[in-house]
């Protein structure tokens, strides 16, 4: 296999390994819907392909994903979101049987932790960034960021990273265990192809059962969370504070939030 998209690239180095890197370096590989859907195409067109047995999403050196797209999060704002188109990504990367490994350098911020955050297995760089920074904006996280970062870090550590925006380096997040593994700038990539190529030698049928019975612990009060974050999300995108906020990063200045003038 080796098939290259406009936004993601997709190469076999390894017998059942497929290698997913999302490819929008202009933006530090932003997450926009159709970033969203290409990785959740790709992953539904592997699902029943037993020479794909584990995948491996990255992205470059620099960023992960550096967030969701700001352009799109203006039509949020202004209630035009493509919410069905992403939301479908979201469930099908979510519910992709198959062992997901992914190779983060750089920035997992916003949507690109969410989408770390979905991975079975993180195996990251020692220049990793992690953060949930969406309240810069005037907004929350939409996509997992506050349900599945305080399963993975505890309540203590997700109500900080959240309120604050604030980032966590590599090392925290091996020790919080948001991250399974760290690794020399320079070995994340290789480290997590070993990996999933350790697991596609498994048999797929208990790789997957692995898979599935983990999650059923993890994930058994997650779904109902899920739903609710998106819910919130939805409401807090489109009010001023939002607007204000997006538009404020776009001008590069200090956001003027009406909400807390008096």
């Amino acid at each position: 296999m080796d098939n290259t998209s406009s936004l993601t690239e997709q190469t076999q180095p390894l017998d059942g390994v497929l290698l997913l890197r999302i490819n929008r370096p202009e933006v530090m590989n932003a997450l926009n819907t159709l970033v969203l859907q290409e990785i959740a195409d790709t992953l539904t067109s592997v699902a029943d392909d037993n020479t794909i047995r584990t995948v491996v999403i990255t992205g470059n050196d620099r960023a992960f994903a550096a967030g969701a797209d700001i352009e799109e999060l203006q039509l949020a704002a202004k209630g035009q979101f493509p919410e069905n188109e992403r939301q479908s990504a979201w469930e099908a990367i979510r519910k992709f049987p198959k062992p997901i490994i992914a190779a983060v350098s750089g920035y997992a911020l916003g949507g690109g932790c969410e989408l770390m955050m979905t991975a079975d297995i993180v195996v990251a760089s020692k220049t990793a960034i992690f953060g949930q920074p969406e309240i810069k904006l005037g907004i929350i996280p939409g996509a997992g960021g506050t349900q599945r970062l305080t399963a993975a870090v505890g309540k203590a550590a997700a109500m900080k990273l959240n309120l604050t925006g604030e980032f966590l380096d590599a090392e925290e997040g091996l020790r919080l265990g948001l991250i399974s593994e760290l690794t020399e700038p320079e070995l994340y990539l290789e480290r997590s192809l070993t990996l999933a190529g350790v697991i596609a030698q498994h048999a797929t049928t208990a790789a997957q059962a692995v898979k599935s019975t983990v999650n059923h612990f993890f994930e058994s009060e997650l779904e109902e969370g899920l739903r609710a974050e998106r819910d919130m999300f939805l409401q807090v995108v489109t009010t001023p504070d939002a607007h204000e906020g997006i538009q404020a990063f776009l001008d590069k200045r200090r956001p003027d939030f009406p909400g807390n003038r008096q």
